[in-house]
């Protein structure tokens, strides 16, 4: 029996926190910035997103590097673009859009590499009912039999909690390791269920306060700017929902802008690859708040929605820079 795409890979639900020491044993692993993707190796290789399309023709250097690992096996995998200072998200997406000629260049400017932590079949044997800590043995094995370098790297592992709570400090944030994926070590693989735990390395950072949504005199989320080199306000957050105490807060002190304002007319999307314009009310950018995010950043905006904290009475908007 062989598996053969689309699969659905095994996906993980977040959590705020290690588990307790003294727990059951757990493994722990780093999460990278990139896009998941199952590759399967062998004389006809593919390589396969999370939702089952056909990754192959942006990335042809993966096809090729599957092509020589000369057996056989399916991967789980992040596929990640490494830049001057780290992984490079931005990079990745445009690399994900280009085919041809442009695609085999951009191979060539802009490498991409498979961080693999599991495997799924080797040689004809699938291993989905094995437990995690064979599946891994297996893997290691197959790296260190086959020599593998890259764009293949084996994603960092360890059983050891200070060893992860290391690997959640900010400075592996800003290199795109986003967090922890944390895993049985005797599970099974179980596709599309979310049977992991995800936790994301969190920080706090300063942003000024530009627009809301909802009525300014009280607001459901936050719009964030942060001022660029030129002056310029840009976008580079959106709140979660406010508590009814932070609205209650905010729509006090918040003051509505008119066509002054840099956002006037502006048009931000609803959410995360959507084209859904956002409806949005500016203020004048006169505060600034302290939110707690992810370290996912594209060009300098927050990937994800932040977690209003407080207003910082001590800084001005001229303090907030980009």
């Amino acid at each position: 029996m062989h598996l053969s795409p689309p699969i659905e890979p095994m996906l993980a639900r977040p959590v705020t926190a290690l588990p307790a020491p003294g727990a059951r044993p757990a493994l722990f692993e780093q999460k990278a910035d990139g896009f998941r993707a199952l590759v399967f190796s062998g004389p006809q290789p593919f390589v396969q997103s999370r939702r089952g399309a056909d990754l192959g023709p942006a990335f042809p250097e993966l096809l090729a590097a599957a092509a020589a690992v000369g057996v056989e096996a399916v991967f789980d995998a992040e596929l990640v673009v490494w830049g001057a200072g780290g992984l490079d998200f931005p990079a990745l997406q445009q690399r994900a859009r280009r085919r041809g000629a442009a695609a085999r260049q951009a191979a060539l400017e802009q490498p991409a590499h498979l961080i693999v932590f599991d495997m799924l079949e080797l040689s004809g044997a699938v291993l989905l009912d094995e437990p995690l800590r064979r599946r891994r043995a297996a893997l290691e094995d197959l790296f260190s039999g086959r020599r593998l370098t890259a764009p293949w790297a084996l994603c960092p592992q360890t059983s050891d909690r200070e060893v992860a709570l290391g690997w959640l400090d900010p400075v592996w944030g800003a290199a795109g390791i986003e967090g922890l994926v944390i895993k049985d070590p005797a599970s099974r693989y179980r596709p599309g269920e979310r049977g992991w735990l995800k936790l994301r390395t969190r920080i706090t950072v300063e942003g000024i306060i530009g627009a809301v949504t909802g009525a300014v005199t009280a607001p459901r989320s936050l719009l964030l700017g942060r001022r660029d080199a030129a002056g310029r306000l840009r976008l580079v957050a959106r709140s979660t929902p406010l508590t009814r105490k932070a609205a209650t807060e905010l729509g006090a002190v918040l003051r509505p802008a008119g066509e002054e304002h840099p956002w006037w007319g502006r048009t931000f999307s609803a959410g995360w690859g959507t084209k859904e314009p956002l409806v949005f009310r500016p203020v004048v950018p006169e505060l600034v708040a302290e939110v707690e995010a992810d370290t996912a950043r594209d060009l300098g905006r927050h990937r994800h929605p932040v977690r209003y904290l407080r207003l910082r009475d001590d800084m001005s908007p001229g303090d907030v820079r980009a």
